[in-house]
């Protein structure tokens, strides 16, 4: 697994917000000379109504929302697009992009937590593969698990600390998997909820693997942390890809560059040796 990127993302700006370019430009020059990225495609208009609605679009579009953790940013229209295509670009190449603004938060007719559109819905619903999506975001990828509910082609597994922003996935319903965590979870009881999570899925009914790669969860971040190590993400990438089914992922939270960089490159150099 390689990456999708482009430094148009650096240019969508949000300095002294939490989604920041310099997170992820710090993040790239640490991986840049070790994976081949691949630009992304920009998504159209018609991608987006594929799992959201029409006036909500229309909304983000028109820049007629209001949401604190979502500002209002010149061009924010292209850059979703872009931040999307991102994630369809991942799907056909089975890479990661590391496009922005993330997407996990943002449901079929709502935004929040610094998500606008769905990167990874979208390309899993363009695909039209039946999909097992893991999130082992920090936070619980609420707007995710209000797109797929009760879709047979798709079930949502996600780790996430509890309580903690956006107040979601406290039960697993229906096709949603949801395990919540602790800040003192700690790696070796990640990997043991991990695994009893994905042992509740037949792996063998999906086409594919769908991730949204977050490392919010790490030791020093300062928005979610369950305590988690650089190294446990190389054990994460070598048990997703023990799955041995087509994966790509789109980057979600992780907010200091110096250790998201250093946790992304962990995480696929465990996906990539296994």
């Amino acid at each position: 697994m390689d990456l999708v990127f482009s430094e148009e993302a650096l240019q969508y700006r949000s300095a002294g917000h939490p989604e920041s370019p310099e997170r992820v430009k710090v993040a790239y020059q640490y991986l840049q000379d070790k994976y081949e990225t691949h630009l992304p495609e920009e998504a159209s208009y018609d991608d987006l109504l594929t799992v959201h609605e029409k006036s909500f679009v229309e909304k983000v579009k028109n820049k007629t929302f209001a949401d604190p953790d979502c500002p209002k940013y010149d061009d924010l229209f292209h850059h979703v697009l872009l931040s999307a295509g991102g994630g369809i670009t991942a799907q056909k190449t089975q890479n990661l992009s590391l496009m922005r603004p993330p997407g996990h938060h943002a449901g079929k007719n709502f935004l929040g937590g610094f998500c606008y559109f769905n990167n990874l819905a979208i390309a899993v619903k363009k695909s039209g593969l039946k999909t097992l999506i893991v999130d082992f975001d920090a936070h619980h990828g609420n707007g995710t698990q209000d797109i797929f509910l009760g879709d047979d082609q798709v079930v949502y597994v996600s780790l996430h600390r509890s309580p903690a922003f956006p107040g979601t996935g406290g039960e697993s319903i229906e096709n949603a998997i949801n395990f919540p965590t602790s800040p003192s979870t700690g790696d070796s009881k990640y990997m043991e909820l991990l695994t009893e999570a994905l042992e509740q899925v037949d792996v063998s009914c999906f086409d594919q693997l769908a991730l949204s790669a977050g490392f919010d969860g790490h030791k020093n971040d300062p928005l979610a942390s369950v305590g988690l190590s650089t190294g446990v993400y190389e054990k994460i990438g070598g048990l997703l890809a023990s799955i041995n089914l087509p994966t790509f992922g789109v980057l979600e939270g992780g907010y200091i560059g110096e250790d998201l960089g250093r946790n992304i490159d962990s995480f696929l150099g465990g996906f990539n040796e296994s």
